[in-house]
């Protein structure tokens, strides 16, 4: 059997560099980032990040798991997908929305994203393996098992629910546009969710 105690250690020591290098990207982008760096902000050896990752691809692997899984249980650990389908699509969007309002270690990480996408799209697709595709799946299978809603397309549906809430939180709060073209959430939410789930009214010849 394993040592629990040696594993506990390990994965706190993990943590640890995870949490250093974290700090290190977001201040320096990935590629002005050097596992020295890492190790300092981190207070360990450059061995013991090589123990624990091959290397920085693999630390920054790393962060984004572990940051998209923290948001995406955030936003969908406590959602109940058993109530009527306006409830639901308000309450994600809400919780979305507010999470994005104030978490701005998030923000700053979607902004390094997205900077280093151009050089680097290998780590952009990364982001989307481990969360946007992950949320249209999960969206998806929950539009396709209520056909009351009259979606042809319940993963096209799915990304234009989630695209339009992103796009509100890219011009909103990533390119600092609420001072200049400010919109309230909560307006936002209420005519997304009525656009998906209000009924088609055909007009009276």
């Amino acid at each position: 059997m394993g040592n629990p105690s040696g594993s506990a250690a390990a994965a706190l020591k993990r943590q640890q560099i995870l949490q250093g290098a974290l700090q290190i990207f977001l201040q320096n982008g990935y590629e002005g980032t050097s596992m020295d760096r890492v190790a300092a902000a981190a207070g360990v050896s450059k061995i013991t990040i090589y123990k624990h990752f091959q290397d920085k691809e693999g630390v920054f692997t790393a962060l984004i798991e572990q940051v998209t899984g923290q948001r995406f249980q955030t936003v969908f650990g406590h959602l109940s997908f058993t109530e009527a389908p306006a409830l639901v699509l308000r309450r994600l969007a809400k919780t979305l929305l507010d999470m994005l309002a104030t978490d701005e270690e998030y923000i700053a990480f979607l902004r390094l994203i997205i900077g280093e996408s151009g050089r680097f799209p290998e780590l952009a697709q990364l982001f989307i393996r481990a969360l946007p595709q992950r949320v249209w799946a999960l969206l998806s299978d929950y539009f396709a098992a209520h056909p009351a809603l009259h979606q042809s397309h319940p993963e096209a549906t799915a990304r234009i629910f989630m695209g339009s809430l992103m796009s509100y939180v890219l011009t909103q709060n990533i390119l600092h546009g609420e001072a200049i073209a400010p919109m309230p959430p909560d307006l936002f939410i209420d005519c997304l969710v009525d656009t998906l789930v209000c009924p088609v009214v055909t007009p009276l010849p």
